[in-house]
């Protein structure tokens, strides 16, 4: 096995060379040398900026709702105001997103119709252009992808919360007062000497049952409001998850026809190409072909 050899520094001669065979003064040669060492970062671009912040926005209403998850399904770890709290935290945070998102389609669209407004004029650019625009498509799509999978978890936990609310003030079984009460006189009947006392504990259990009635229909009362909250928030959610999916199937499909268009573009250019090539024959082939003719003009000439 042959032993690797560094070539960097013939590399740095080479350049050294070509820039002086060029005419580069030293303070240009140096410069362009110090590159090699500290290589410069490319500048990032508005669209991309927009979209790292936007990714990292959904990373963190990610990591919030994983946060508190737990607090936010379970009614003994937080109150009702809190939920409340985390409920208008996490649908500002969506509203933004999307907002966010919105305004990169637009700008992607814009730059489109730029790009096609232009015509045949810039066709040598057009290529790398489209693939360009294809490109910043794709990514407003997985940011969109990515927004509707956040939305879909905190649907799912507000269902949770949901259910168990439903569960928590749910009637349940109690004895029934009449069953109590004929207990009671039966054991009246058997024992005349207990009526008084007997009395006593059927007035005690109706009381209970008056007080449990009047608890109850408070509790169902709570359950209903919140029950219609919880349906008018869902709603309102799966409105806006049915927006984001249909945004993302609008920008898949533009990213389709921006594809196909970057290959018709390429294909056009390639038979341009062509085109120019056979141009070029055609025209060597009409001078070689008048030449050799002026020369057997100047033979014939001469002959005679």
């Amino acid at each position: 096995m042959s032993r690797v050899r560094d070539r960097t520094e013939d590399f740095k001669d080479e350049v050294r060379r070509a820039a002086m065979n060029l005419e580069y003064n030293e303070s240009k040669i140096a410069s362009m040398m110090a590159s090699f060492i500290m290589p410069r970062n490319l500048e990032k671009s508005s669209f991309t900026k927009a979209a790292l912040t936007t990714a990292e926005s959904i990373r963190e209403l990610e990591q919030f709702l994983m946060k508190h998850k737990k607090d936010y399904i379970d009614p003994h770890r937080t109150t009702e105001k809190e939920r409340d709290s985390i409920e208008h935290e996490v649908t500002v945070f969506i509203k933004a997103c999307k907002d966010r998102i919105d305004f990169l389609l637009k700008s992607v669209n814009e730059e489109e119709e730029e790009e096609n407004s232009k015509g045949w004029l810039g066709i040598r650019n057009q290529s790398s252009s489209a693939d360009t625009i294809a490109h910043k498509h794709g990514v407003v799509l997985i940011l969109s992808e990515k927004l509707h999978s956040v939305t879909s978890t905190f649907d799912h936990l507000r269902g949770l919360l949901f259910q168990d609310a439903i569960n928590r003030v749910a009637p349940r079984r109690k004895p029934k007062p009449s069953a109590i009460i004929d207990a009671a006189a039966n054991s009246g009947q058997v024992n005349d000497t207990q009526a008084e006392p007997t009395r006593f504990q059927q007035q005690l259990i109706d009381d209970e049952t008056r007080a449990l009635q009047v608890e109850l229909a408070g509790m169902l009362d709570a359950v209903g409001v919140t029950e219609t909250k919880m349906i008018e928030m869902s709603a309102l959610n799966h409105l806006l998850s049915t927006h984001v999916l249909q945004q993302a199937q609008q920008i898949e499909h533009l990213y389709e026809q921006a594809v196909e268009a970057t290959k018709n573009v390429e294909l056009g250019n390639k038979e341009l190409s062509e085109a120019i090539g056979r141009n070029s024959s055609s025209r060597t082939f009409l001078l070689l072909f008048l030449l050799v003719l002026t020369l057997s003009l100047l033979f014939l000439d001469w002959y005679n």
